[in-house]
Order: structure tokens, then sequence, then C-alpha cells
């Protein structure tokens, strides 16, 4: 832990230099960024191969192209970003300037998951950068291989007073985080969430927070159901559905709900074939202890589809389950695997209301060509982010925010959010000492009607 504590030292020594305020060397730095990623493509493709059995495809556009996208995005737009803006400062203090500066905040720790190793480590890593400042990383433990990968790429690419990679389980962690940064950033589920920010709390720690929960699908009448199949089990199911993204259950209405089904057990075969323990674009649990916990969720509704599981391969096929409860136990906790529960509606109001009833998810999918549909569910509810008539897109408008509300997470990022969680708005104002000050200092006798007067 000695080491670790030097590494800290040295990256606020650094920071204190001055230099990562430069833009021209965050610019240089990004572009560092850039050149290793496209240089080890492969090889984070395999590891994350190695750790999920994740397609070579999945993991180039989740974990390369998503990163190259915030990079090549953020690149363009970094120096009208760090300029200082002006503001209009009030009429009572004509003749004054004010100004808002971006600065960096100092030393951040960001602490990744498992299921995205690569995106959740370098994804917010390009806005720390981009905002002037150090980093520590902690990868996953769970993803060995793309823990390691990661490590690799941070000690090629950066000097660690600048950057560095700490591997290492919850305890290492627990132990960075207790050194007191100037700002944590960690993805991962509400237990670890909850832990994160008790620990930053002792030393005022501000954090972001990229969690979870239970992101429901509501499905309108008026869809085309084949549309609607493909996407919804194109958004579920990739990464064996181990993605805080994906559709975590459906609400479909009544009249529909036989037909959706039907279309979605055809949409199963003809993305993974009959079996998808063949299937090469089908990824697989993380470990045994992911792979029991899912397990344990099926022992409820009927499966429509589905239900394998081989513990010694750590696969459990994509699954659908019809007749589902609310009192399940499958409704209780987010999912995070292979597993679609169906539950119905009749009238949207109900659908609604069991939203309602939940913590906010991260995510609200909502098919519909309703406006009014549409319109009554973006009203009467709430989410991280909301994505109508498809699944998991939202993600990539880099243009808009990427965050949870209550127990799903807080704080925001991507493209210039990414820049400002990372970055202090200093506020500046200028006066000039050609007008006086006179009416505001003491002594008051006779001033207060005239102040409230002028304030009206």
């Amino acid at each position: 832990m000695t080491s670790i504590k030097n590494i800290i030292a040295r990256q606020r020594n650094f920071f204190s230099q001055g230099k990562t305020k430069n833009v021209d060397f965050r610019l240089e730095n990004l572009k560092k960024l850039w050149d290793t990623i496209k240089k080890h493509e492969t090889e984070i493709c395999d590891a994350a191969a190695k750790d999920l059995g994740k397609p070579a495809f999945e993991a180039w556009y989740s974990d390369v192209a998503s990163v190259l996208l915030e990079l090549k995005y953020i690149r363009k737009r970094l120096k009208s970003w760090t300029r200082p803006q002006r503001v209009s400062p009030p009429l009572y203090l004509v003749g004054s300037k004010s100004f808002i500066h971006p600065e960096p905040l100092g030393l951040v720790l960001i602490i990744g998951t498992w299921n995205y190793p690569f995106h959740t480590v370098f994804y917010p890593l390009v806005g720390v950068i981009a905002a002037g400042n150090c980093a520590v990383l902690k990868p996953s433990e769970l993803s060995t291989h793309s823990s390691r990968t990661i490590a690799g790429i941070i000690k090629e690419t950066f000097d660690p007073e600048h950057i560095a990679c700490i591997e290492g389980g919850p305890e290492t962690a627990q132990f960075l985080i207790s050194l007191g940064f100037d700002h944590i950033f960690f993805t991962g589920g509400e237990t670890g969430g909850k832990k994160v920010m008790e620990s930053a709390a002792k030393h005022l720690t501000p954090v972001t927070l990229e969690l979870g929960g239970k992101n429901p699908v509501v499905v309108e009448p008026d869809v085309p159901i084949t549309h609607a199949a493909r996407r919804i089990i194109w958004g579920k199911f990739i990464n064996a559905g181990q993605t805080c993204l994906s559709p975590d259950y459906l609400l479909v209405n009544k009249n529909i709900k036989n037909e959706l089904i039907a279309a979605m057990k055809n949409v199963l075969v003809e993305f993974y074939g009959d079996d998808p323990l063949d299937s090469p674009d089908y990824g697989r649990i993380i470990n045994k202890k992911h792979f029991q916990r899912i397990l344990n969720l099926l022992s409820c509704g009927n499966i429509v589809a589905g239900g394998k599981a081989i513990p010694e391969k750590l696969y459990i096929s994509p699954t659908i389950i019809s007749d589902v409860k609310p009192s399940d136990g499958i409704m209780q906790e987010e999912i995070f695997g292979p597993l679609l529960p169906v539950l119905e509606y009749e009238d949207l109001n109900y659908a609604i209301s069991y939203i309602n009833s939940k913590p906010k998810p991260l995510c609200m999918y909502i098919f519909t060509k309703r406006s009014d549909s549409r319109d009554n569910l973006l009203k009467n509810t709430s989410a991280g982010n909301v994505c109508i008539n498809d699944t998991i897109f939202q993600t990539g408008v880099l243009s808009l925010p990427f965050g949870g509300v209550g127990k799903s997470g807080m704080g925001s990022y991507h493209g210039k959010y990414s820049f400002a969680a990372f970055t202090h708005h200093k506020s500046v104002l200028k006066r000039p000492y050609l007008i006086k000050n006179d009416f505001i200092h003491p002594p008051y006798e006779g001033k207060l009607k005239k102040l409230k007067r002028f304030l009206r």
C-alpha cells in the first residue's frame, strides 16, 4: 500500500505544477490515448472474449468504438469548452464584468466494473484528461484478462504521475477511496455505490455513481410487432444480459402479449440459432457466483423460451418468462443476466403505476406510435434516460447526458457532460474602481427604504 501512497503523492505534486491545465497538454494526451487504443483493438476484444465470452463485434462497438467516438467528439470541441465564458452581471452591478472559468478538480479515482471493463474505465478517463485532471484507475478484478490489458495500456501510454492504473480487489478499492481524492467516479451496483459513497463522505469527496436498476420496457398495442421484438431481444441479450442499460422486464399490453412473445421466440432463433450454446454471437456469465444468483431467479412464471443452464460453461440460454407476477422474486431485484420476464397490463395507467412503485430506473424503453401514450409515460414516470421505439441507442448520442436518478445513480457524463463532470466552474466577478460603493457601505441610516425600492 506504500507504493500506492507514493503514486498519489507524485500525482498531487505533478498536478500542483499546473501542466495539466494547458489545453495543448490535454489534447496531446487524448491523442496518445487514441493511438494506443487503436494499436490494441484486437487485444482488448480478445480479453473481453476470455472474460465474458463476448463476441468480437460486441466488444469492439461497446468497448472500443464507443471510447474512440468520445475521444473524437471531445478533441474537436475541447478548446472552446476551456475558454472563460462571459456572463452578464445584474443591473445593480453595472460596469462590472463576470466570467465562468473552467478549472480541473485535481486527482480523480475511476473505479470500473466487469461487464464492460474497458468502457467503464476509459470512457470517463477521456473526460478526466480533457478537464485537466490526474487520475488513478481501478479496473474490476473479476474481469482479470481485461484488467491486465487495461493496466498494460495505461503503463504504455501515460506517465504514472499523470495517469496510473492499480489492480486489485475490493480491499484495494477501499484503500484508494480512503486516500482522499478530489472526485470519485464509480460504475457498478447499488451495494457497491453505497460503500463508495459512505467512504467518500469521510473526506467530503464528491462522487459520480453510475449504477443500474430494473429498466422497464412498455409495449403498447399499436407497435409493429416484429420490429419491436427484434429491438427488445437485441437490447436484452447483448453481453448475455449483463448490461446496466438492458431491458429488465416487459410491460406488454394484454392484447398483443402472445403475439409479441411468439415474435421474440422467432427472433431468438434468427439471432442465435436453434441452440445459442453453439452461437459465436452469444456470451457467458462472468463467474459462478453470478451464475448461481441468476439461476435462483428462474423459479417463477412459465418459461416459454430458453431456460437451459450449464454450470461448467457458465452458460445460461436467452430466456423469456411469461405469467410473471409482480410479487415474484425475479421482480424484486435487477436481473443483470439473460432472463426476460413478461408482465401484462390492460390500461397504460396501470403500467405507469407499477413503474412508479419501483425505485427510479436507469433507463426506460417505450414502444408506441401514439404521441399521447408516449407523452403520458414521459410526463408521469421518472428514469435516468429514455429511448422510444428502440433500446440502448440513447447512450450513443454524445450531446445527451447519460446518468441515473435516485437509486440508479447520481451525476452524468458523455460528451460535454464528461468534461463538466470533472471540472469546477469557477465564478469570477471584476468590479471597476471608478464606480463607488458608498450606498451599500455603512453607515446604513436612511438607506434601507431606498434599497428596497431599487430592488423592486
